[in-house]
């Protein structure tokens, strides 16, 4: 795997975001926005995961025009997951998805297409190894898109995604990472499309903290987003600093943005990723060789470590810039 540059030479790396916004999404968006110099968003696809698809496909319109890029197209996708009813997070985003600042309803068109086949559409349009898909919730819609484009597995660059855990193993059972286990079987499927992964798991994003000195700089910028994202954070983080005894809630989704920024902010290793789909009691459990004990051939980078410091910097520079 060979890591995303950046310089003066850099040309942007082009990326659709697949999203099911919740507030760390929002987050990850805006990073993405506030960098133009390094990545090109060409559109967002909005899946079902932390609260259903009417409100997702709302969610990802609000944070565009909370951004000021109106222009940027959001596709509403997949409703359910592949097999299995949807599971949903509202005990954590609350029942918007985005509880917290008070936004208003977007002004901007959904597009008429559908997510899975704008995502089709757009990676044939362009040259192999051009677009880099980046999943923040469940991987519905690359799962579809995979099934019903199997050639467009070849073309796309990298897959950068959120979920999985090994050491850090469930949030939402006791084996298994939300976005993982609300749709295993989509997991499964882009696991083994044979496409470059990785992997931001729940071992680095809980090293991602948002304590009160974080969350007052992004408070201190004085802007509409740099006050809607301290509030963000301030409701998101009432839950995890309660179930997990922390300092502060884990910031999982920017992670994923920052790596295109920022590669030298994480370390990891290239193993074998597995996705448990069938045992009920460990239902979507990514099944990490950390230590390399089978013979499995590594499909993925699966990242277990980042320069907290670095990374709250760059995203503090960056939603400065909105």
């Amino acid at each position: 795997m060979t890591p995303p540059k950046t310089g003066p030479d850099y040309t942007p790396r082009k990326i659709i975001i697949d999203t099911d916004p919740g507030q760390d999404d929002a987050v990850a968006i805006l990073l993405a926005l506030g960098s133009p110099g390094e990545i090109e968003v060409l559109g967002i696809t909005a899946v079902a995961g932390n609260v259903p698809l009417a409100l997702t496909q709302k969610n990802a319109r609000i944070v565009c025009e909370l951004a000021g890029r109106p222009d940027i197209p959001v596709y509403a996708g997949c409703d359910r997951p592949l097999g299995r009813p949807l599971v949903t997070a509202e005990h954590v985003h609350g029942k918007t998805g985005l509880d917290g600042p008070s936004l208003p309803d977007p002004t901007m068109p959904l597009q008429e297409q559908h997510a899975v086949d704008y995502m089709i559409d757009t990676i044939r349009a362009h040259d192999a190894g051009t677009i880099t898909l980046c999943p923040l919730g469940p991987l519905t819609n690359i799962a579809t898109a995979l099934q019903r484009a199997p050639g467009i597995a070849e073309k796309v660059q990298q897959i950068v995604l959120m979920g999985g855990a090994y050491f850090e193993v469930g949030n939402i059972t006791p084996t298994a990472e939300f976005n993982i286990y609300v749709d295993p079987q989509a997991a499964d499927i882009v696991f083994k499309s044979g496409i470059d992964i990785v992997m931001m798991p729940l071992d680095v994003t809980h090293k991602a903290l948002v304590t009160s000195a974080r969350n007052d700089a992004f408070r201190a910028l004085g802007t509409p987003v740099g006050i809607a994202v301290a509030q963000m954070t301030e409701f998101f983080e009432r839950f995890d600093k309660e179930k997990y005894g922390s300092a502060g809630a884990p910031l999982h989704d920017p992670c994923v943005t920052a790596y295109l920024i920022r590669p030298e902010l994480f370390s990891g290793r290239h193993v074998n990723v597995e996705i448990e789909t069938a045992s009920e009691l460990t239902l979507g459990m990514t099944v990490a060789d950390w230590w390399r004990v089978t013979d499995r051939a590594p499909n993925a980078t699966f990242i277990g470590d980042l320069d907290a410091d670095g990374f709250f910097a760059l995203l503090t520079e960056r939603i400065a810039r909105l």
